[in-house]
């Protein structure tokens, strides 16, 4: 289990628990992101988890053949297993190229947000013991900020973002067979 800390320990990492977020996220939770208010940073969070939560992985990836701005890439998963789709949201236009390509669908309209900005923890705008303000306001305790302890079952899937699962299983995408049925 997480210890919570201060926005100051330097060792502490935003906690998503999937058990309590689910893919629609955290109802009224706060952000405080200053750079781009249109696109709160706890808002590109979620995108990159949902991505990597709900991408198929296609081998041949329509998807990104399919994006005129070159937006889509493929990298290497964070916890160095199958590659993962990556969107460049400054080269994104919204244009739904890649939705339309998708095979399984996966990819909807609220993914193509455009011009979202990453998390920045809300460094230099807390006391020293406080926690960032989307932690603050979840009231179903999806979102929490500490430490990640040896033993706990969790990935990275940004610098200083986490996903764990609390029922014990380590989190995998869910993954379907060609025929779409469940892994």
């Amino acid at each position: 289990m997480a210890h919570t800390k201060s926005s100051n320990d330097r060792n502490a990492k935003l906690i998503i628990d999937l058990d309590k977020v689910g893919l629609a996220g955290p109802s009224g939770i706060g952000c405080s992101y200053k750079h781009h208010p249109a696109n709160r940073g706890f808002d590109a969070v979620l995108e990159r988890v949902r991505f990597a939560l709900i991408c198929r992985r296609c081998e041949s990836a329509p998807c990104i053949a399919a994006c005129p701005r070159d937006a889509l890439e493929k990298v290497d998963a964070p916890d160095g297993g199958e590659k993962v789709l990556r969107r460049a949201n400054m080269l994104c236009t919204g244009c739904g190229s890649c939705a339309i390509a998708c095979p399984f669908g996966m990819v909807s309209d609220d993914l193509m947000v455009f011009a979202s900005s990453v998390c920045d923890l809300c460094k230099d705008r807390l006391a020293p013991d406080a926690k960032p303000l989307c932690v603050q306001t979840c009231k179903d305790g999806a979102v929490d900020y500490g430490r990640i302890e040896p033993g706990d079952e969790a990935i990275e899937v940004l610098k200083g973002v986490v996903v764990r699962n609390v029922e014990g299983n380590v989190w995998k995408p869910r993954l379907r067979d060609e025929r779409g049925a469940k892994r």
